[in-house]
């Protein structure tokens, strides 16, 4: 597989002439079915003799046991109206892992997980997950920390994407939760003076998508690698810099295939941006509605690995699976392949 270039990007008034009306900001994520879309797309993605089938499936599993604890989440402490108002002041993420205290809850859904999956863990997982049962509390929130930080020093690679996805169901409750308790009484969220970041947690997306439907036909949103809120930026700008005029395209094509009409249809890409050399994946509905920004950016590594050879830098994060900067060494395969 190669990586190619070149398509043609809409111009902000093509894209708001086709979405035919003013484009929601905010996606909140389907607590009935967030996870469970996510494991229906990766057992997708592996049933298709994908060279990373083991961890896909694996990963399907804790999709599933993701959503099985994100519909009986318990009651968390909620941000105040005072709190939500002083962030909204501050033009900043009321619910940013460095300020929110992570409650208890989250402990015990991550132990949950662990029991879930263990059945469907491959044998090198299960010594991990032996490990993983007996951790004291303090070990579980260092592991937590060293996730959430920009630099995850002591950070176990093995254990990561159960860590993360215990994470990624209690952010995303607390979302949910606030909502739900603000009904009627304002917008609990809102932008922030960081656009490139999530505006209720402030982590960086994992990658973006292209919706097809409802309210915002051909726009763009950045989905969150946290707590899975998708908020709204225009397709000519750089997510990281947020700059318009260096914007090229990258997709994967089996060699010999026609670039130029791959690169206009290929349903994942790379976007981009030769001003601040960073890039960051998107995925398009509208040429498979069954694409998910995590799954799918999960098995496209080999897109990534074009990319960085190509000199760009990842501005997105896939808690799932750590590499180059987020990490110092591959992740292990937990398919023991």
């Amino acid at each position: 597989m190669t990586a190619t270039a070149t398509v043609r990007v809409m111009s902000p008034e093509e894209i708001a002439a086709r979405a035919g009306g003013e484009t929601p900001y905010l996606l909140w994520p389907e607590r009935a079915t967030v996870f469970a879309e996510r494991a229906m797309r990766l057992r997708q993605l592996a049933g298709r003799g994908h060279a990373m089938q083991d961890f896909l499936q694996f990963m399907a599993e804790v999709a599933l046991a993701q959503q099985q604890r994100l519909a009986a989440h318990p009651p968390v402490p909620l941000p105040t109206a005072q709190q939500l108002d002083a962030a909204a002041r501050a033009g900043a993420a009321p619910l940013a892992p460095p300020d929110w205290p992570r409650d208890p809850a989250w402990r015990d859904g991550l132990r949950q997980l662990v029991q879930r999956v263990r059945p469907h863990a491959p044998p090198a997982m299960q010594p991990v997950l032996d490990e993983m049962s007996v951790l004291p509390d303090d070990a579980l929130e260092a592991q937590a920390d060293a996730l959430l930080d920009a630099t995850p020093h002591g950070l176990d690679l093995a254990m990561a994407p159960l860590v993360a996805a215990a994470l990624q169901v209690y952010w995303t409750h607390l979302v949910l939760a606030v909502l739900a308790a603000h009904t009627g009484g304002g917008q609990p969220f809102g932008r922030t003076d960081d656009a490139t970041t999530c505006p209720c947690c402030a982590s960086r997306p994992t990658a973006s998508i292209t919706r097809d439907a409802g309210d915002s036909p051909g726009q763009r949103y950045l989905h969150c690698s946290l707590c899975s809120t998708q908020w709204h930026m225009v397709r000519i700008k750089c997510s990281h810099c947020q700059g318009t005029r260096s914007i090229a395209y990258q997709a994967l094509r089996p060699a010999g295939d026609d670039e130029e009409d791959l690169a206009a249809q290929a349903a994942v890409q790379a976007e981009t941006c030769d001003d601040c050399g960073h890039y960051l994946k998107i995925v398009h509905r509208g040429r498979d509605p069954l694409v998910e920004p995590v799954a799918d950016d999960l098995a496209t590594l080999t897109l990534d690995l074009l990319v960085s050879e190509a000199g760009k830098q990842r501005h997105g994060v896939n808690l799932m699976l750590l590499f180059g900067e987020e990490a110092a060494e591959p992740p292990p395969d937990p398919g023991g392949a």
